[in-house]
């Protein structure tokens, strides 16, 4: 089992990485950044949305500086908000996303959803009126992936992609791009494989990273939050998953892991404990036998398993590009 993918250019992604969406205090998450340095993390996740592009620049140069690892041992992501999904504003969002990270460049830029918000300034991330989100009803897909090659030609950033896309959307990009999508990044675990969309990607060349790998069992607090249920059962508490993590010596999360790795799906868990952080990346070291891994096949629930939604900006649903996953 390889520990990265491959992208249609020949650059490699690894296999597993640091997610940190919420992960919101700046202290804890530099020290978690840190930890995550010294497991041997080279992949990290983050989003001009998340708010903490800072934190990971701040840790990253600390280790560049010191000669501790070298820029080209990294892989690092970024994502293009929604309230900057108009051409003109991709380059902004970019650089000030570097400037944050204290880069040159990124390895992967991703359009973070199909939605387009109003603009009113940079820190405004979700303009409200009447109780909704104010949309940009003039999101054009085609025109953003324009603006979003052009980052690659300036050498801002490496490859770019495209997260929270339906395969329609893909497939309008797909006929107009200039440079290739390397990776999109979408929910995806046990419980809801995609796998139509995995068929899609593989056909097409797209390599597939999964967020929430192991459930995002962290979501609740902040879906009630916001006004929205969040009732979805914890994955890592699935008997099936709990039997074969007993029957393998590991832990839930690394036999979740291990189950998309082996089938080529990047996975970006998030997570500030230190021991949790090594244990997600030792998941190469054993392989699940033949009836382990059609248990594991056999909890998809499809479309019922999503459980990640934009339901918890209201009002979105209104927009032109609200993706429909389902035909």
């Amino acid at each position: 089992m390889k520990d990265y993918v491959e992208f249609f250019d020949g650059r490699k992604m690894p296999i597993i990485g640091l997610g940190t969406w919420q992960a919101t205090n700046p202290e804890e998450l530099e020290t978690a950044i840190d930890e995550a340095l010294k497991a041997g993390y080279r992949h990290f996740d983050t989003a001009y949305m998340y708010q903490n592009e800072a934190q990971l620049g701040n840790v990253l140069k600390r280790w560049l500086d010191a000669g501790k690892v070298k820029r080209e041992e990294l892989f690092i992501v970024t994502k293009l908000p929604m309230i900057g999904m108009r051409p003109e504003h991709v380059g902004h969002f970019l650089k000030t996303s570097l400037k944050s990270l204290q880069l040159d460049f990124v390895d992967l830029y991703l359009v973070h959803a199909t939605i387009g918000f109003a603009y009113v300034d940079d820190n405004t991330l979700m303009p409200m009126k009447d109780g909704k989100i104010q949309l940009d009803m003039t999101t054009s897909l085609e025109n953003v992936w324009k603006s979003m090659e052009e980052q690659v030609d300036k050498g801002l950033t490496k490859s770019i992609g495209i997260s929270n896309f339906a395969i329609p959307q893909i497939e309008r990009i797909l006929k107009i791009a200039r440079i290739h999508p390397a990776n999109i990044q979408v929910e995806l675990n046990a419980s809801f494989q995609q796998r139509e969309l995995q068929a899609f990607c593989k056909k097409n060349n797209i390599t597939v990273c999964a967020y929430g790998p192991i459930g995002s069992p962290g979501r609740k607090q902040l879906y009630e939050s916001r006004g929205a249920k969040f009732d979805a059962p914890v994955l890592m508490d699935d008997p099936v998953v709990v039997n074969i993590a007993k029957k393998n010596n590991r832990t839930p999360a690394q036999i979740l892991l291990h189950f998309l790795a082996r089938s080529g799906i990047v996975a970006i868990p998030k997570s500030t404990n230190p021991e949790r952080l090594k244990k997600n990346l030792q998941i190469f070291d054993f392989d699940l036998d033949s009836e382990d891994v059609k248990a594991l096949e056999q909890l998809d629930k499809g479309e019922a398993g999503r459980t990640f939604g934009f339901s918890v900006f209201p009002g979105v649903t209104e927009h032109p590009e609200y993706p429909v996953y389902t035909k």
